[in-house]
């Protein structure tokens, strides 16, 4: 009795993972120093490989919690959303900065001229309202596969999640032909740096966040998710959100409001 468990939560097992994801994360920063000052890759490149083996393991522990040890009961569950939470609040922040800096860019430029002379912008009604199209259509998908799952629907629920992650690799592709024909350059000046700091990242996220939905399909594969438990797969969904609204802030803000003399190809 004296080691019944008194309480809903899960109190986890001891884990290298938080720690040995400290001496990789700081390893990785260490690494991108070398490459931006001696231009040696191998320490970047160790970092990085390190980074993503610790993310690897740890939330293979986490799944292993949740579908071989059933530890994750409605309180825990209930703690996991808060934690995503959280961490969407902290990339709303992030992308913030870069909306901040491209705002203090535009408002008030140096020469009176925005975007700056010289520069040739994307027309936004072709390949950024294409890639509009597609963000919002794999919204509309993914939306439809967690109602299925919900619902018990297990088949639908696959379908819609395989359109989502077909939806965004086709995003990705996109937006690497754009960027193949841009008519300006990353040091083309401050439109230049803003446009591809902010379009750039949110690109890594939609990579990011299709790999986290690729590896939902892959667990649903082996029939991880119920109606009652899908947290994992709540996550990812709750993620791809945020990148969708992301990309319509970019689109309205960057590419149509702050669209000049549009390059011709």
């Amino acid at each position: 009795m004296a080691s019944e468990n008194r309480h809903p939560f899960h109190l986890v097992d001891p884990s290298p993972w938080p720690l040995l994801s400290s001496f990789a994360a700081g390893g990785l920063a260490v690494g991108a120093i070398f490459y931006m000052h001696q231009q040696m890759i191998t320490p970047l490149v160790v970092g990085f490989i390190a980074v993503l083996l610790c993310m690897l393991f740890w939330w293979r522990d986490v799944v292993k919690e949740a579908e071989s040890g059933k530890y994750h009961n409605p309180v825990v569950q209930m703690g996991l959303r808060y934690g995503m939470l959280l961490f969407i609040m902290s990339e709303v922040m992030f992308f913030v900065a870069f909306f901040w800096a491209y705002f203090n860019a535009s408002l008030f430029p140096v020469d009176g001229i925005w975007p700056p002379e010289g520069i040739l912008t994307f027309d936004p009604f072709d390949l950024p309202l294409l890639n509009t199209l597609i963000l919002l259509l794999s919204g509309c998908t993914l939306t439809w596969s967690h109602h299925a799952l919900v619902k018990g629907h297990r088949e639908q629920f696959m379908k819609g999640l395989l359109y989502t992650i077909i939806l965004g690799f086709i995003f990705t592709l996109t937006q690497a032909y754009e960027y193949g024909h841009a008519a300006f350059g990353f040091t083309d000046g401050i439109y230049a740096s803003t446009f591809y700091m902010a379009t750039g990242f949110h690109g890594f996220h939609v990579i990011v966040g299709t790999l986290f939905l690729l590896v939902c399909y892959l667990r649903a594969q082996k029939g991880h998710f119920t109606p009652e438990q899908h947290v994992g797969f709540e996550s990812a969904a709750w993620y791809w959100h945020f990148v969708d609204v992301v990309w319509l802030f970019l689109f309205v803000s960057i590419y149509w409001w702050g669209a000049g003399e549009v390059a011709v190809h």
